[in-house]
């Protein structure tokens, strides 16, 4: 059996240990995430108390989309926050009962049917964007811009990852 040269063995223990320590890393990575996602399961969750005129997580993520685009109809509205025509037509159903949002026909084509936020829903928007904002800039005070744009860049990755398909046969 022919033995490494004391050099490359010194190479070949920091290349192992630096594999190792990736491994943790990503190990580490991955719990994080994992509570990340109960978190936000938690979140969703908690809109089944809701009562009356109050907005859930989802319905506030077209109130946000709607802020952000201007008046769109229900299927670009759909596309934009990644549901199903027929659950972003009932949720718009009940902003617009709530006096959030407002239907309207488009002005470019009269045949389609926008939804635009009202003044209490862009207040709605404003004053919770405010919010969450804080929230962030005190959670997230002490770490610089470029660890920001890692963490941004890692979590496209993964976000890219539940994007793909799964691969065939991993549960058979």
């Amino acid at each position: 059996m022919k033995t490494l040269k004391p050099a490359r063995a010194a190479t070949a223990k920091a290349v192992t240990a630096r594999e190792e320590e990736w491994r943790a890393a990503l190990l580490g990575l991955g719990q994080a995430f994992r509570r990340v996602f109960r978190s936000a399961g938690r979140l969703r969750g908690r809109d089944t108390h809701l009562l009356g005129s109050e907005v859930s997580h989802a319905q506030f993520e077209l109130l946000i989309e709607l802020d952000d685009r201007g008046p769109l109809p229900a299927g670009e509205l759909a596309q934009a926050a990644e549901l199903t025509p027929a659950t972003v037509t009932q949720m718009l159903d009940h902003l617009a009962a709530c006096g959030h949002v407002e239907r309207a026909r488009s002005e470019s084509d009269r045949r389609v049917v926008v939804s635009r936020l009202t003044s209490l829903g862009k207040r709605k928007v404003r004053d919770k964007r405010t919010v969450w904002q804080g929230r962030w800039e005190r959670v997230l005070a002490d770490v610089d811009a470029e660890e920001l744009q890692v963490a941004t860049r890692v979590l496209e990755r993964i976000r890219a990852l539940f994007e793909d398909p799964p691969d065939a046969g991993l549960c058979g």
